[in-house]
């Protein structure tokens, strides 16, 4: 019995923004370091391959997610891995809904997917492979670890109650008190507003690149600005949410320093650009 996951568009969400930062990261690099900078430009381009590697994994495990429920077990599908949960192996059987507070120990997330490590806070760690988590998914403590899937309706759980013979626990993560829940980001206004702004300075910064480059002259050192305050932007997303579970003011200054950063970086294409 095939299951599929949560109707999501993060695959073609995933390729579009894919192709456009990529893309515009490796033509920054080779366009704005020649000859006489191997050095730096490898240290530059090999990490960059590296990352768009792994994000090419990642997108295509977006576009094959789904599970499979056997005679004696279940399979969890991700890109072209496959992952195997006997029965025998499942100890427990709860299903999440509201609102988890979900942050990254070790995986990666976009509107409509998230796979890796996390921790929901009240619950406990979780292997997530799923497309909506925020509007509830299945938490499955094994022997093998704990996995967070989000099947498109009520089959999967009731089929494992069923031939695990585990009753269904409900946690309602909305009715958990922020104490012990934690405080989500998404919940923060500060920090939306904090993260938003990285966004419109990154944006204004290319905006900015391209009506007034090539035509202006800018230097091609500029177009490294940007390829390094993009760069920047995703080191400090990626680590200030996880620091923000331990420390509000650390996440805060993360994203501050984000903010700064990039605005030297519009300051000092600035004085370069001659209209």
């Amino acid at each position: 019995m095939k299951i599929k996951a949560k109707p999501s568009k993060a695959f073609w969400l995933g390729l579009i923004l894919g192709v456009v930062i990529f893309g515009f990261v490796f033509w920054g690099i080779n366009y704005s370091l020649g000859s006489g900078d191997q050095a730096l430009k490898m240290a530059l381009l090999l990490p960059a391959y590296l990352f768009a590697g792994i994000f090419i994994v990642l997108l295509l495990g977006s576009l094959n997610l789904k599970y499979q429920v056997e005679d004696d077990h279940l399979l969890i599908y991700w890109g072209i891995r496959k992952i195997k949960v006997p029965f025998s192996e499942i100890n427990e059987i709860i299903q999440v809904k509201g609102r988890a507070n979900l942050f990254s120990i070790l995986g990666v997330s976009w509107p409509g997917y998230m796979v890796g490590l996390y921790s929901a806070k009240g619950l406990g760690p979780v292997r997530m492979y799923a497309t909506q988590p925020y509007q509830g998914f299945v938490y499955l403590k094994t022997n093998l670890g704990f996995f967070g899937l989000t099947p498109a309706d009520d089959t999967l759980i009731n089929t494992l109650a069923q031939r695990t013979e585990k009753e269904i626990t409900i946690t309602d993560m909305d009715g958990i008190p922020e104490e012990i829940k934690g405080k989500s980001l998404q919940s923060d206004g500060f920090y939306r507003l904090l993260f938003i702004l990285n966004i419109v300075f990154l944006l204004a910064f290319a905006v900015y690149l391209a009506v007034f480059f090539p035509g202006s002259g800018a230097p091609p050192i500029v177009v490294l600005l940007l390829v390094l305050a993009i760069a920047l932007f995703f080191f400090n997303i990626s680590n200030a949410g996880r620091l923000y579970q331990f420390s509000e003011i650390g996440g805060y200054i993360l994203l501050i320093i984000g903010l700064a950063v990039t605005g030297i970086f519009i300051i000092l294409s600035l004085s370069e650009i001659s209209l």
